[in-house]
C-alpha cells in the first residue's frame, strides 16, 4: 500500500475525514458554477505541490520538483484556510445530488489538508516504508518518450539538493521540538540513500531512463541526454542523497524520539485523535477502535478454528500457526516461483471477473519484485496503477497459503483494478478520480480478500486460512495500533499480539508492527473501510431481494473512487432507493 498511493497521490492527499455540511439554503446554477471554480482552481495548484511516487501513475514525467519550504507550508495552511472559508458560503444542501456528492468529498479532502498543515505533518516526511528521498526513484518509471521527457527529468534531478535541503530544515525543526520518528523505526533507513550514493553513475536507479531511449530521439540526442544525466546524478542527485545520510546519521536518528505512541508527541492526544478520524474518515475514539478490533479478532478466530478442523490438523491453534510458519511445502524456493505463483492467481481472477464487475478497468499492471533496497522493511506486496510489487526477500517469510489474499488485495480486483478504474471516469472531477482515501481504497482491497471465497480463489484450506490469517492481521490491527498510540502498549506486546493471532511470520510481524508505531492511525483504515462495505452490501441485499445484482452493487462502489465511508453510506443508500441499477449505461 499500500501502496496503497491514483496506493496514493502523494502523501498530503492519501487520508481524508468527513465533515458536517453547512446551512440549509437552496443552491442555484451560479454556486454550482463557483464550487467548480473553485475546486478546479486549487486542484491545479495543488497538483504543482505534488512529487512522484510509487502510485503517481500516469502523470507523466515531472520537471519542478516543489517547494516544501516553512513559508511554503504556511501559505498552504492560508491557502486551505480560505478554500474553507469560501465552501461555507456555498449552499451545499440545495446542490444538485451529484454535485452536493462532490462538495462533500471535496470538502472532506480540504479539511484534512488542512489539519496536517495544522499539526506541521510536514516535519516528519518519511513513514515506516516511505520517505521523501525513497518516493522519487519512482520518477525514472514515469514513461520517457520524448527529449522534452528527458529534459524534464533533467529539470527534476537538478532541483533535488534544494528540495532535499528544505526537507531536512523541516525535519530539524520537527527534531527540535520532539516531532520525529520513533528511533526504532529508523533502524536501516539510510540503505536507501546508501544505494544511490554508493552506486556507479551508470549504475545509479535515477540513471535507468538513460540505459533505453525511444528510437524516436535521434543518437546525437540520445548521447548528450545521457552525457547530461550521468552529469546530472554527479552533481545533484548523489550530493543531494549524501547530505541527507549524513544528517540522519549525525543528528536525526541519534536524536529521534524514544517513545512509541503518537499521543507522546506534542500535543500527542488531539494528534492521534485527528489521525483516527482520517484514516478512519469518521470521528471514533480510541476506546471505539479497539473495542471494535476485540470484538472482530475473537470473530475471526472462531472461523480460524473451523478451517483448521477442514484442513485435519490434529491439535490447537498455537500449533497449527506453528505449523504453517514452518513446513517448507508452504514456501517458495525461489524469488521467481513465488513471481510465478502470484502471476498465476492474478491471471486466474481475469478468467472469472465478468461474473463480478460489470465495468472493467482498460489498463492492466505488471507484477515486479520489490526493489533490493527497500524489500527488507518494505510490507509483503503493494499495487497501484499498473503495478503489482511482491517482495521476495527472505522467502521463508512470504508464505504461499497467504498468496492468493494479497495477490487479490494488490491487484485486482483490487489496487491495481479499483485505482485505475477511478482514475478513467471521466465522469468525475479529477480530484476524485486521482486522490487516494485509505478507508475507501484499503477497505475495498481488503474485502476483495474476503470477495476470494465467494470467487472460489481459495482452493485448499490452507489457502482460506491464509485470507482469515490476512483478515485476523487487519482486526488486529485495530487492537495494536490503538494500543501502541493510546494506551501504552510496547513494541513487544504488540508484536505478541500479532504473533498469537495471525500466521504472519516472524519477519513480517516485525517490519508490520514497526509501521504501525512509524504511522499513527494508517493501520485503522483497512479493517474499517472493510466493514463499512460489508455493512454495506448486507444492507442492499436485504433491502433489493432478488433484485440485488452484485455486479451493480461492485461497479457502483468503484465508480464513486475514493469517498470517506459516510458517502459510501450514503451513495449505496442511493443505490437501493432506485433499485439497484447499475451506474453505467446500458451498452
Amino acid at each position: 500500500m499500500t501502496h496503497k498511493t491514483g496506493r496514493r497521490a502523494w502523501a498530503l492527499a492519501l487520508l481524508l475525514s468527513a465533515v458536517a455540511l453547512p446551512g440549509a439554503a437552496q443552491a442555484t446554477p451560479a454556486d454550482e458554477a463557483r464550487f467548480k471554480a473553485l475546486y478546479t482552481r486549487e486542484w491545479a495548484w495543488r497538483q504543482a505541490l505534488s512529487a512522484s511516487d510509487e502510485n503517481s501513475g500516469g502523470q507523466g514525467v515531472r520537471a519542478h520538483l516543489p517547494d516544501v519550504s516553512a513559508a511554503a507550508q504556511a501559505k498552504k495552511l492560508a491557502y486551505w484556510t480560505q478554500v474553507d472559508r469560501e465552501l461555507d458560503a456555498i449552499p451545499a444542501a440545495g446542490l444538485s445530488p451529484t454535485v452536493r456528492e462532490d462538495y462533500e468529498v471535496y470538502r472532506a479532502q480540504i479539511a484534512a489538508l488542512r489539519k496536517e498543515q495544522e499539526f506541521r505533518d510536514y516535519e516528519k516526511p518519511l513513514s515506516a516504508d516511505t520517505s521523501f528521498w525513497g518516493d522519487l526513484t519512482y520518477a525514472a518509471d514515469s514513461g520517457f518518450k520524448t527529449e522534452a521527457d528527458y529534459r524534464a527529468y533533467l529539470s527534476m534531478l537538478s532541483e533535488m539538493p534544494r528540495y532535499f535541503a528544505q526537507q531536512v530544515t523541516n525535519m530539524r525543526a520537527g527534531l527540535a521540538r520532539g516531532f520525529t520518528m520513533p528511533k526504532i523505526t529508523l533502524q536501516g533507513r539510510d540503505a536507501t540513500l546508501t544505494s544511490v550514493v554508493d552506486a556507479r553513475p551508470a549504475e545509479n536507479v535515477y540513471y535507468g531512463p538513460f540505459l533505453k531511449m525511444p528510437a524516436a530521439i535521434p543518437a546525437d540526442k540520445q548521447q548528450a541526454l545521457r552525457a547530461e544525466g550521468l552529469r546530472a546524478i554527479t552533481q545533484s542527485v548523489v550530493p543531494a542523497h549524501r547530505a541527507v545520510l549524513e544528517f540522519l546519521r549525525r543528528d536525526y536518528i541519534p536524536g529521534a524520539t524514544t517513545t512509541l505512541a503518537a499521543e507522546a508527541l506534542p500535543d500527542g492526544k488531539a494528534y492521534y485523535r485527528s489521525k483516527i478520524r482520517e484514516y478512519a474518515t469518521e470521528d471514533r475514539t480510541a476506546d471505539e477502535v479497539h473495542a471494535i478490533g476485540l470484538r472482530e479478532v475473537a470473530t475471526i478466530r472462531a472461523r480460524m478454528l473451523e478451517v483448521m478442523r477442514e484442513a485435519k490438523f490434529n491439535g490447537d491453534l498455537p500449533a497449527f500457526l506453528k505449523f504453517l510458519k514452518t513446513d517448507p511445502q508452504f514456501y517458495a524456493k525461489t524469488p521467481a516461483e513465488l513471481l510465478k505463483d502470484a502471476a498465476w492467481i492474478a491471471k486466474s481472477f481475469d478468467g472469472i471477473a465478468s461474473n463480478w464487475f460489470g465495468h472493467l478497468p482498460r489498463s492492466r499492471f505488471a507484477i515486479k519484485p520489490v526493489p533490493a533496497d527497500v524489500a527488507p522493511f518494505y510490507t509483503s506486496g503493494r499495487g497501484g496503477p499498473g503495478i503489482y510489487l511482491v517482495n521476495t526477500y527472505d522467502l521463508p517469510s512470504r508464505a504461499l497459503y497467504s498468496l492468493p489474499a494479497l495477490t487479490l488485495h494488490e491487484s485486482a480486483p483490487g489496487h491495481a483494478f479499483q485505482m485505475p478504474l477511478a482514475n478513467e471516469n471521466d465522469g468525475q472531477p479529477a480530484f476524485r478520480r486521482e486522490v487516494y482515501i485509505s478507508a475507501y481504497g484499503e477497505g475495498w482491497a481488503l474485502y476483495c480478500e474476503k470477495l476470494g471465497e465467494e470467487m472460489g480463489m481459495y482452493t485448499t484450506p490452507y489457502d482460506k486460512f491464509g485470507m482469515l490469517s490476512y483478515q485476523m492481521w487487519r482486526a488486529a490491527r485495530l487492537v495494536v495500533d490503538t494500543g501502541i498510540h493510546a494506551k501504552g502498549w510496547t513494541r513487544e506486546q504488540a508484536q505478541a499480539y500479532l504473533r498469537d493471532n495471525t500466521a504472519l511470520s516472524d519477519h513480517e510481524i516485525m517490519t508490520e508492527v514497526d509501521r504501525y508505531i512509524a504511522w499513527p492511525g494508517q493501520a485503522l483504515s483497512y479493517y474499517l473501510g472493510e466493514l463499512a462495505i460489508v455493512e454495506a452490501r448486507a444492507k442492499a441485499e436485504k433491502a433489493l431481494g432478488e433484485k440485488f445484482d452484485i455486479r451493480n452493487f461492485h461497479d457502483t462502489v468503484l465508480e464513486m473512487g475514493s469517498s470517506p465511508l459516510p458517502i459510501l453510506r450514503a451513495r449505496i443508500d442511493r443505490f437501493i432507493a432506485a433499485g439497484g441499477p447499475s451506474p453505467y449505461p446500458k451498452k
